[in-house]
């Protein structure tokens, strides 16, 4: 087997083994946004009807949030789902490319990291501290705590994509293996398709490379 083609998989079996933990972490996050609805509409029933609402609710709200804002980000980042300046990059060809994605991943990296750490800290300080939320004072760490984890997460996918794009920068010609590219029409159809069936959008760009 060449160096190249155990580089490749190395790199793939990487990226499918960390797959899992993404797409867990999402719907954990989609899950939250359902029983925060579901507690919106019961919150209403109960106000409304029996005048009584659910103690803490607006707690339980604050709570929440963490799940809903940031254990999605790693696999919308493997699907190349955020924000990217692809009239930019989608004019650039070869190493230049290449060279502006592993700058770009690299200042992600360095930005989630310092997200890392202070958001692991003010979630020691919390523990530490016993802090609560102001009404139906519930314990704030594991919200807390859901920040740095998801940003771990999102750190070792910008890792992986990192590898990705330095492999390609050193030779173009590879196969693309768990980096994200500028797709057209066609692609983001057939992407989309595979996400609605359950299959991997990241495997199936690849498999049409």
């Amino acid at each position: 087997m060449s160096d190249s083609t155990s580089s490749k998989g190395a790199l793939a079996g990487a990226s499918r083994t960390l797959a899992p933990l993404e797409d867990a972490a999402n719907m954990v996050a989609a899950a939250a946004i359902l029983l925060l609805m579901l507690l919106g509409v019961a919150q209403i029933v109960l106000r409304t009807v029996f005048n009584t609402p659910i103690t803490g609710y607006i707690d339980l709200v604050e709570l929440s949030m963490a799940s809903m804002a940031f254990l999605g980000a790693a696999y919308c980042q493997r699907l190349g789902a955020h924000i990217r300046m692809e009239m930019l990059v989608g004019n650039l060809r070869g190493r230049t490319l290449w060279a502006v994605e592993v700058f770009a991943t690299l200042v992600g990296l360095f930005i989630v990291g310092v997200l890392i750490w202070y958001s692991a800290g003010h979630f020691l300080r919390a523990y530490t501290l016993g802090d609560t939320t102001i009404d139906a004072e519930f314990p704030v760490w594991p919200s807390k705590l859901l920040v740095p984890v998801a940003f771990s997460i999102w750190w070792l996918r910008l890792l992986l994509q990192l590898f990705g794009y330095l492999r390609l920068f050193l030779d173009p010609s590879k196969a693309k293996v768990a980096v994200v590219t500028v797709k057209d029409v066609a692609e983001q159809a057939q992407d989309e398709i595979l996400e609605a069936t359950g299959g991997d959008a990241t495997l199936g760009k690849e498999s049409r490379k």
